[in-house]
């Protein structure tokens, strides 16, 4: 199986694709990993992949420009590719989701950074997928850890075929709003309004809709622990009739 990983360090993965049964795997054939960097798709001299982001916040995130055209780029060079990003608003990564990948001929991976990703990379990938329900400095380690549990479902990998078959498995609850930064515009997709406008209420609400609103399409579970407040209750019921109208028009 062949597995292509996005990301701003291609050091990082050095040292584990060497050691125990990865590094076998890789070695003998049966697994490889090609490193893609990012950073070779900025269009700057100083290799700039990250902004601020619009509508003020701390951190940086990734631009859409130089993850978008890597993506392109790898798609292009080895055909179309499953590709999915890494994060924490993502499907949960379980032994389920490892088997059903394992039955790729290969996998692209794109390693997240900095405060998160522009949004509009998601148009240009068939998923997200999160390792568990906490932060890591960059997806770096959850691309890792993916390619280690699929590989190893992967015939030749494990000395003993039948040993995937008898292993076990094991703030605030809601995920985070999505992230905008330049362009305003990318390939048509333009950074909502009520980030340029300056208004930093209006900013709050928007966003504390829009992480209840991935919640509820991604992770419903995570609400049903969440103690929702006034505003939440009548943020969530915006959603239910913006929903409800969505599906009346296109019926």
């Amino acid at each position: 199986m062949r597995f292509h990983v996005l990301t701003l360090f291609p050091g990082f993965f050095a040292s584990p694709l060497e050691c125990s049964i990865l590094g076998r795997a890789c070695k003998e054939g049966h697994v490889s990993v090609d490193l893609h960097d990012i950073r070779e798709h900025a269009h700057d001299r100083h290799r700039t992949v990250d902004d601020l982001p619009f509508g003020g916040g701390g951190g940086m995130v990734m631009k859409p420009d130089p993850v978008v055209e890597c993506i392109e780029a790898v798609h292009e060079a080895h055909g179309p590719q499953r590709t999915f990003l890494l994060g924490a608003g993502g499907r949960p990564f379980d032994q389920d989701l490892a088997q059903e990948l394992s039955q790729l001929n290969s996998l692209a991976l794109v390693c997240g950074h900095y405060e998160g990703l522009d949004a509009r990379i998601e148009a240009h990938v068939d998923g997200e997928i999160a390792i568990g329900d906490y932060v890591l400095t960059g997806g770096e380690l959850g691309a890792l850890v993916i390619i280690d549990a699929v590989s190893r479902l992967r015939e030749g990998v494990l000395g003993n075929p039948d040993s995937p078959l008898h292993e076990s498995f094991t703030g605030e609850p809601i995920l985070e709003h999505p992230h905008y930064t330049r362009p305003r515009e990318f390939r048509g997709q333009p950074v909502p309004d009520v980030l340029l406008n300056g208004d930093h209420g209006k900013i709050a609400r928007w966003r504390r809709k829009e992480s209840l609103r991935r919640t509820l399409e991604r992770r419903p579970d995570l609400l049903a622990k969440h103690a929702s407040d006034d505003l939440d209750r009548t943020l969530l019921q915006e959603i239910a009739e913006e929903s409800s109208k969505l599906g009346a028009e296109n019926t």
